[in-house]
Parts: C-alpha cells; structure tokens; sequence
C-alpha cells in the first residue's frame, strides 16, 4: 500500500520561496475544523482545539486505511487567523485574535469515516468542541511566502503584503490570512520554524 504525502503530491501548496511572495491557485480543499477566539498562547480553547484535530485526523487516517484501502501522511496544523480590527493582527495583539485551525482531509475520507474518527476520540477526549466539522474550503487566487522563526515575527513581513505589495498590483483581501505550519514547535527552536504564510487575494474592483 502506497502512503501519499500531500506536501509531495501538491508540493505548490506547501513550497514557497523565503522573502518574497509568489501567487498560486489554491483549489477547493476539505478540512476537519474548529473555530476559537484569544491568545492561542493562552486560551484554553486552542490547545483543546489542536487535540481534537490531530486525534481527529490520526483516526480518520487508520480508518481510511482499515475500511478502504488507502493510507497517506496526516498533512500539518493549518490555521485562519483574523480580529476585527486587522490592525489587531499585524500588532499582534494576540486577545483580540479569532481563528479557525485546522487539517486537511483527503477526498477519500467519507463523512462516514469522518464521524467515526470523531466517536473515537469522544471516547479519548470527552464532549468535542461544538464548531468541529468537516468542511470544504475555496482560496483560489493566493498570495504566499515561506516564513523562518517565531509566528511573533511576523508582523513586517505582513506589513509589507498589505501595504506595499498588494496596492502595488491592485489586489486586495478575498479571504483569512492563512497559515501552514511545517514545522513541529515541540521539536524546533522558535527560530528555525517554517511557516508558509498564505493570504487570498482578488483584483480590486
């Protein structure tokens, strides 16, 4: 049984240069997801949030290998960010913070398999959290680029997407700031994470 590592298979979602912003089409994905608000340094909300998505998505991944047949390396923690004052975000004034996290499910992965990985970890976790779901999500058009260090040292470079690059193109926002993270905070000194940065964009009209 061959495993698929979507990071290989659709490197382009995953792969972006260090320093600079390259535009992609993203196509329609689904994601087991959960949605939270605050500091996810502090919120007790976000790390049972990241619990139930990766016991989630480990059951979902032996199912699918059990009931058809199919095996593939669980993708990494995604996350959506947003406040409703953006300036909120770039400052990272983090209590003000909203977010959906999330991981990708293969198209595979029925509704069926889905539930079932979701009774299980109930059996694990206890009561899940009342906004986990599995959902489909359309980007299209992005902008994305490869951050190296803390999340905390993000704002210049999302100062300078919002207000120099796309003014420049005429783009504007079509979407939540997105976040892939690549690397595993448990294992990796805060400056050497990898984080592909993403932000949905359209032509202003």
């Amino acid at each position: 049984m061959t495993k698929v590592d979507f990071k290989k298979t659709m490197k382009a979602l995953y792969d972006a240069p260090r320093g600079r912003f390259v535009q992609i089409d993203v196509p329609k994905l689904r994601y087991v997801m959960v949605d939270g608000r605050g500091n996810p340094n502090s919120a007790p909300s976000y790390k049972t949030s990241i619990e139930w998505l990766f016991s989630t998505g480990y059951a979902m991944k032996f199912s699918a290998k059990r009931e058809v047949d199919r095996d593939y390396v669980v993708p990494p923690l995604e996350g959506l960010w947003w406040a409703d004052d953006p300036a909120d975000f770039v400052a990272r004034r983090k209590d003000a913070w909203q977010w959906t996290m999330m991981i990708m499910a293969p198209d595979f992965v029925g509704q069926d398999i889905y539930e079932a990985a979701v009774a299980k970890t109930h059996d694990k976790l206890g009561v899940p959290p009342e906004t986990l779901r599995l959902e489909p999500l359309t980007e299209g058009a992005c902008l994305q680029t490869l951050h190296i260090g803390s999340c905390d040292d993000e704002g210049p470079i999302l100062a300078q997407l919002h207000d120099e690059l796309m003014p420049t193109q005429k783009l504007t926002f079509n979407g939540k700031h997105h976040e892939i993270y690549l690397s595993d905070p448990r294992r990796t000194p805060a400056a050497k994470l990898k984080t592909i940065l993403r932000q949905p964009v359209r032509l202003k009209s």
